[in-house]
């Protein structure tokens, strides 16, 4: 244990010593400038493990603010896998992968934040869902080119959906 102790401690000394701007992360907190805003929609859902009850037509109407450092928050209304209204207002960042012929970019997207309507029945179909509001981390990657926007979002074991998006 003391070996992997003096480890830990030498690369956590050599990372603090490091220079702030190797790293280039943005300044904390994120600049509240407006660089565009993503208005989007569903257009296809599947889930891993397909149930009779399952509703794969979500009909989600989502809108995201983003800034010019990539940071982003927004909210989000579909009707969940058993047909319920439910809400995802979250915060988040996207990374970019790839860029092809100056218009076409490949992008990463993390958001968190919080999800409510899994009520009755179903609340406990996702975790942490004791007071009918549950936390939710959702991965995704996508592709903007010019003014659209498109995202394969996966949500936990659950399934995936694929969103389409119009950027002002």
């Amino acid at each position: 244990m003391p070996r992997y102790t003096a480890w830990a401690g030498g690369l956590l000394g050599i990372w603090l010593s490091a220079s702030a701007s190797a790293f280039s992360m943005p300044d904390w907190p994120p600049a509240f400038t407006l660089d565009h805003t993503l208005v989007q929609t569903s257009l296809l859902t599947r889930h891993f493990d397909p149930q009779p009850d399952h509703n794969n037509q979500q009909h989600l109407m989502g809108i995201e603010l983003h800034n010019p450092d990539r940071w982003m928050a927004g909210a989000a209304w579909f009707k969940n896998s058993y047909e319920q209204p439910t809400w995802y207002v979250y915060a988040g960042r996207e990374f970019p992968l790839w860029q092809f012929a100056d218009e076409i970019n490949v992008r990463a997207k993390l958001s968190g934040g919080l999800l409510r309507g899994y009520k009755g029945e179903y609340r406990d179909k996702i975790p942490l869902n004791h007071l009918e509001v549950a936390p939710a981390l959702l991965p995704s990657i996508g592709v903007q080119w010019g003014r659209l926007e498109s995202d394969l979002i996966v949500f936990g074991t659950a399934g995936m959906m694929v969103t389409a998006g119009l950027r002002f």
